[in-house]
């Protein structure tokens, strides 16, 4: 009998209810009531999502369906055609208030952009662990997708769309994750909004394999720790990757290029470890650009105890840019090729970037390998005193390669009595390296 009632259930019929099967001593499990459930305009998807059971699939139809929509339980939501959830301008589409919640296959646009409300295409509720969003497309001003304080959450394979027209920090985030822990986040393509990904006081998420562009910044980790993004890319941004009090983040593998402010930053950062990624055209090409708005292939901003390796900085206004507090960090197997400045430091220790004999590979580099190792037999200066003149009188930069300066930098040499600040890589790469296939 127990096996006929849940074929029975199983077909949708629910003529034979809960209170019944109690009354005869039956116990049948809350999964024998889950029902497949088609629906083909707005008022049968409230009533459905109104009277639905753990369990249930409520496919829809094609059309349209206005919003906002409200989700109880843990239920599978998802499209049999081009459904169109339609928020009116107003609030958020779908509020999720259940954890286990799927919900897929939709086209979501047109929701609110009150961000103290949290106006969002999907706005999941504090405590809904283990939530599935993928396979959607969600236009509009806010969040595209909004958690906090839950765990367990899956979004991938979304295409996330803001709105252009507004200035970049009046829109929402593609992706806004809160008090949310172990977060996997992949395959999105995300743009037209704040930040792609926005993650904030959460811990042991990973974000891989999403392109984000058109956009302030690609991913962006503020509080959070024990994070790990890689094989994304980012483009048309203003910056790339931006680590912000944070910590043992693991930053591998990305790729940013056509950015204004910088490629990665690390900001007030520890513990974290950015390896193998590719940094290109980071270039600030506004007018009457004033000191410090350079693009910054990477951008260390008191930030203390990372490990900086393996990476390529090519192509940008500055390659590395170091402030305020950056110098406890270990830096070697990078390379450096053709940036405009290669390093600006700003600081007052002597920094040595190399470990156990290995330095980093500069396209400026003139030097010789006598005993062929491949390492440069004179250490390298990526900045000197002459440098820092250019920094205080940008204005003579036109002068940077003249024969007048090489001769000035050559005498510096000679004649520097005492060891200046700066950066020096006593065991320069003279190789690039090969491994930067992403």
């Amino acid at each position: 009998m127990y096996t006929a009632l849940c074929n029975i259930s199983a077909l949708g019929i629910r003529q034979v209810t809960r209170p019944l099967l109690l009354l005869i001593g039956l116990s049948v499990g809350a999964h024998c009531y889950a029902e497949t459930v088609t629906v083909t305009n707005t008022l049968e998807l409230t009533r459905v999502l109104a009277d639905a059971k753990s369990g249930d699939r409520i496919m829809l139809a094609a059309g349209r369906y206005q919003a906002p929509l409200q989700i109880r339980q843990s239920i599978t939501l998802s499209s049999l055609g081009d459904s169109i959830i339609d928020a009116a301008g107003v609030g958020s589409a779908i509020t999720v208030f259940a954890s286990n919640v799927e919900i897929s296959g939709l086209t979501i646009e047109n929701w609110g952009n009150d961000h103290y409300e949290r106006d969002a295409g999907i706005l999941i509720e504090p405590g809904c662990d283990g939530i599935k969003i993928h396979n959607n497309n969600l236009q509009g001003n806010g969040f595209g997708v909004r958690a906090d304080e839950l765990s367990g959450i899956k979004i991938h394979n979304n295409v996330i769309v803001g709105n252009n027209t507004l200035y970049t920090l009046d829109r929402g985030d593609g992706i806004h994750l809160q008090h949310v822990v172990d977060a996997e986040i992949w395959g999105n393509t995300i743009s037209q909004v704040r930040d792609g990904v926005y993650l904030e006081s959460g811990s042991n998420s990973k974000v891989y394999a999403n392109q984000l562009f058109d956009q302030q910044y690609g991913i962006h980790y503020m509080y959070t720790h024990d994070d790990e993004a890689y094989s994304n890319q980012s483009y048309q941004v203003d910056g790339g990757y931006a680590i912000m009090d944070s910590k043992r983040i693991n930053l591998h593998r990305n790729q940013v290029w056509d950015a204004i402010d910088f490629g990665i930053l690390l900001n007030m950062s520890k513990d974290s470890r950015v390896e193998l990624n590719r940094v290109e055209q980071i270039v600030n090409r506004s007018e009457n650009q004033i000191q410090g708005q350079e693009g910054k292939g990477i951008f260390v901003y008191g930030a203390r105890d990372n490990i900086i390796i393996n990476n390529h900085f090519a192509y940008n206004d500055i390659g590395f840019y170091m402030a305020m507090g950056g110098e406890g960090n270990q830096v070697y197997g990078n390379q450096f090729i053709d940036n405009f400045s290669q390093v600006k430091y700003v600081g007052d220790a002597q920094l040595e970037w190399s470990r156990a004999g290995r330095g980093n590979y500069w396209s400026g580099y003139l030097g010789w390998d006598h005993n062929l190792d491949g390492i440069g037999n004179t250490a390298y200066r990526p900045n000197d005193n002459i440098d820092k003149l250019f920094w205080l009188y940008p204005e003579a930069n036109f002068l940077m390669d003249s024969p007048i300066v090489v001769v000035l930098r050559w005498v510096q040499r000679q004649f520097e009595i005492t060891e200046s600040s700066g950066i020096i890589d006593s065991y320069p790469l003279l190789e690039q390296n090969p491994v930067f296939s992403l």
